[in-house]
């Protein structure tokens, strides 16, 4: 059996790195089968990408389609393109796409039109909010998809309800609590941590990159004033996009406790939350990330696709109204946040499940 691992954004190669364990493991036990790694070129950073590769001790993508930059219909156009010239070069047994991303919509659609089967891990999750690109995204790939891999009992309702037989779901766990798991003994004190005599539980980290925070522009200022003005003096460790620091020197944006510093490696920034007083997203992969380490978590989003990170975690919703960002670092301060717990299945094993499923599907 051979097998297309499709990646085209960070989050994407932290799904696929289990997955990939999970395929060397079962080739050590005779197993027939065979990946290939093919990166879209979606995102991409070449310095890095190579510390990203080494890090989690990914293999060289097989194949880079090289697709780039661009507006959302370019890079999808580019993607398919190349992924169809690649497959009527050399096809496949099945194509594999992880997560939300354009790569993972785009490569779904090729392959399903020539006629080769498509298995979607992280299938069926759900915003609800067709203004966010990913949803689309989750909803044309599962629409297309032939087997569903799933984080959670919600996901796997959400696939019923849109007609997918039960036959097809596999309710596996979380490939990025996998790689998370593996990794956590590796994790890399980042410079900013000596730089600004960080001590542990005595900051907070924040990550913002949602158009509906960052691009406009009192928006995002009234953000971050609530955030740095009810943090009782904490640090604020803010791992920026250079183009939403420009929009903060633009703003004149300038706290003592607002520390700036450019995005960091998955080790070095997995180190920060694990020590961190709290997080504050608007992201949703690290929802997931603070959950399994027991770190209260913020998201400045008005809906979620992983309800499991609030019913059973660390997490709470506060919306995008500025105003929730007090009450909410009160009850932080206060002691009062919840513990939360872990989800089922997120224990590590999620790729070797999802590989055992598909070596016995052939």
């Amino acid at each position: 059996m051979k097998i297309d691992l499709i990646a085209g954004a960070r989050p994407n190669f932290i799904k696929i790195a289990s997955i990939i364990n999970a395929i060397k493991q079962a080739q050590a036990h005779q197993k027939n089968i065979q990946f290939r790694l093919i990166h879209t070129g979606q995102h991409f950073d070449r310095n890095m990408s190579d510390s990203f590769f080494e890090q989690l001790n990914l293999p060289e993508p097989d194949v880079n389609l090289g697709a780039g930059g661009g507006s959302q219909a370019e890079q999808t156009s580019k993607i398919m393109m190349g992924y169809e010239k690649l497959l009527l070069e050399e096809s496949t047994d099945l194509c594999l796409v992880v997560g939300d991303v354009t790569s993972t919509m785009a490569c779904a659609i090729v392959a399903k039109k020539l006629q080769i089967k498509v298995a979607h891990v992280e299938a069926g999750i759900r915003s609800h909010d067709l203004s966010m690109p990913e949803e689309i995204n989750r909803l044309l790939t599962d629409s297309i998809s032939d087997f569903f891999f799933t984080t959670s009992e919600v996901a796997n309702e959400n696939l019923r309800k849109s007609g997918i037989s039960d036959d097809r779901i596999f309710f596996v766990g979380n490939t990025m609590i996998d790689t998370l798991l593996v990794n956590q003994s590796r994790f890399i004190k980042p410079e900013v941590w000596d730089q600004y005599h960080l001590e542990k539980r005595k900051y907070l980290v924040m990550t913002l990159h949602r158009p509906a925070n960052v691009d406009e522009e009192s928006k995002l200022k009234e953000l971050i004033d609530e955030i740095v003005n009810h943090s009782n003096q904490l640090p604020l460790i803010f791992p920026v996009h250079p183009r939403t620091k420009q929009i903060l020197n633009k703003l004149e944006v300038n706290y003592d406790t607002l520390i700036q510093i450019d995005p960091l490696s998955y080790l070095e920034f997995n180190y920060l939350v694990k020590h961190a007083k709290a997080v504050i997203t608007d992201s949703g992969g690290i929802t997931e990330e603070t959950t399994m380490m027991g770190i209260p978590c913020m998201t400045l989003r008005n809906n979620t696709e992983r309800p499991e990170t609030i019913s059973l975690g660390t997490n709470e919703l506060l919306g995008v109204n500025p105003k929730a960002i007090a009450p909410a670092l009160e009850k932080l301060f206060k002691g009062d946040w919840k513990k939360g717990g872990i989800p089922p299945l997120w224990d590590g094993k999620t790729g070797e499940r999802i590989i055992d499923i598909l070596i016995h599907l052939k």
